[in-house]
């Protein structure tokens, strides 16, 4: 629930407390309300209660156990594909000239974004603070331990049995070191893994990483955790934040709603907007730098298809017409947050990744290396791990996969999948001696390499703080889009992906000009130009 702009939001909860409902949060930064009622009417008897903006719900009230969650179809794609299909992986293929530890060798990405040259530099500073909102961190991973802060980290998601399966801890809500996913742990890697010795580093390998895990085991993220971990950022001085998702459960939230939406439903969407447009703000108020990923549904934010995947919880998905000028995918095209969208090894656009035909919107603002496991069509490279971006794992997650066994040996399975192991004899304190790491790729890959990216710019030109150091979100973009290396629209402005088995939906057209454009913005990241 939303308080009014200016509504005391504690005592309008103090109110619905004392109408049996139970208060789990009240943020009061942003005003709102969050809270658990066994009303099937709550939303309908809330609405127009004096002081609340909208109601939105988190979860579907009854709602029974089986839902489905959402697909990674797009990020571990080379697990969809048919064997018979893939190219033939060389487990000792080695693209990349980026080392700095083992396995940088395969960080292609690094190259494209020249963080070996920035790493002469600097590493980044443990001053500058990233926070990860996402599904979790695994902070016992050997790569991560040195870098990740439990003492800051917080869990804003209680599991949801329906689509989180069967709680692992008490009172369902995991530990802030906890990864039962491994998106959250595969993005914190590519920021900030340590240059250790051992396994590979990230973009930024000193800085700190903040787990403020707002997803689902699952994949869902909702607007009650996302919201709050939003305000908590803010609050406790993260200098830069990743998102890497959506908020749930509408892929594009329209003001009015979609022509085919009920009143009910337009009415929740508007509560998203206007919360997370209050959450955004206010965390930039706080100098906090919001980086997001632009999706990947293969869609041209300025003229989006329909709908058909939305609502993906608490009722049935319906076909949507969606209107670019009242409808947004958030955060990516809320306020403030800089938009990233994926290149694959070659430097084309990433089949799965989305773009803008309005050049000038603030939809786009970089691009990065997220992947494309169909990248290199006609050479040996084509359908291969080594296409997508490698990164840190959870070893639970791979063993429940079936990649890793109890063991900890990597099975048939795994080394199929590339997956990668690495040991140390001198773990960081609380880390796990063995690390294991996985390909995946999507704009979620993307998008932390321009978070690293931005954390760098804070390490090297920040004003000291209270508490660390920082630097005006503004200040950051402006000398990400002043040193971003232009990348210009395919020959004849046209990308097919014909060759790769798609089909005419993801022909994508380019327009702008070589230093910005719309699958790139100003430009790809450029680590090496922040540090100057």
């Amino acid at each position: 629930m939303l308080a009014r702009e200016g509504a005391d939001a504690q005592a309008i909860a103090d109110r619905l407390a004392a109408g049996g409902a139970r208060i789990t949060n009240v943020n009061t930064d942003i005003g709102l309300i969050s809270l658990d009622t066994t009303s099937s009417t709550f939303v309908d008897d809330t609405s127009r209660m004096d002081g609340v903006q909208g109601v939105a719900r988190d979860r579907a009230i009854g709602r029974s156990p089986g839902a489905a969650p959402r697909p990674s179809d797009v990020e571990k794609e080379n697990r969809v594909t048919p064997a018979a299909e893939r190219g033939t992986s060389d487990s000792d293929r080695a693209d990349a000239k980026y080392s700095g530890d083992p396995l940088d060798r395969w960080l292609w990405g690094m190259d494209m974004i020249k963080a070996g040259a920035a790493h002469q530099k600097t590493l980044g500073d443990k001053r500058v603070r990233v926070g990860i909102l996402d599904t979790g961190v695994d902070g016992r991973h050997p790569d991560l331990a040195a870098n990740f802060d439990r003492r800051l980290s917080r869990n804003f998601t209680t599991d949801m049995t329906d689509v989180d399966g069967e709680c692992e801890y008490t009172s369902c809500k995991d530990p802030n070191n906890v990864d039962d996913n491994g998106h959250g742990t595969h993005v914190a890697g590519t920021i900030a893994a340590a240059m250790n010795g051992m396994g590979l580093s990230g973009v930024a390998p000193k800085a700190t990483i903040v787990n403020i895990r707002g997803g689902q085991d699952s994949g869902y993220f909702f607007l009650g955790p996302v919201s709050n971990a939003l305000t908590y950022a803010a609050n406790t001085g993260l200098d830069v934040v990743n998102m890497s998702f959506y908020v749930d459960p509408w892929l594009y939230n329209c003001t009015g709603g979609a022509p085919e939406d009920t009143p009910a439903q337009a009415r929740e969407q508007e509560t998203v907007i206007a919360t997370m447009n209050r959450a955004l703000k206010y965390a930039t108020s706080k100098n906090v730098t919001l980086v997001a990923a632009l999706g990947n549904q293969h869609d041209d934010l300025a003229k989006p298809r329909q709908d058909v995947s939305s609502p993906d919880y608490g009722a049935e998905p319906h076909r949507r017409t969606i209107f670019n000028s009242r409808c947004v995918t958030l955060p990516t095209e809320g306020p403030n947050v800089l938009g990233i969208s994926s290149l694959g090894p070659s430097g084309t656009k990433s089949d799965f990744s989305n773009y803008t035909t309005e050049v000038y919107s603030t939809e786009i603002e970089f691009s990065a290396p997220g992947g494309w496991y169909r990248d290199g069509f006609g050479t040996a490279t084509y359908r291969t791990n080594e296409n997508m971006i490698l990164s840190s794992a959870p070893r639970r997650v791979l063993q429940a996969e079936g990649a890793v066994d109890p063991k900890g040996n990597i099975t048939p399975l795994g080394k199929e999948l590339g997956v990668k192991k690495a040991c140390t004899a001198n773990p960081a304190p609380g880390a796990d001696r063995c690390g294991f790491y996985q390909y995946l790729q999507g704009t979620s890959m993307a998008a932390p390499h321009a978070t690293g990216v931005a954390a760098l710019a804070v390490s090297a030109h920040g004003h000291k703080s209270a508490d660390g150091l920082t630097m005006k979100p503004g200040a950051v973009r402006w000398l990400m889009a002043q040193t971003a290396t232009d990348h210009a629209c395919p020959a004849g402005g046209v990308q097919e992906y014909f060759n790769e088995d798609r089909d005419e939906t993801y022909t994508a057209i380019c327009r702008g000009t070589t230093d910005r454009n719309g699958f790139n913005g100003f430009g790809i990241v450029n680590a090496n130009g922040v540090v100057r």
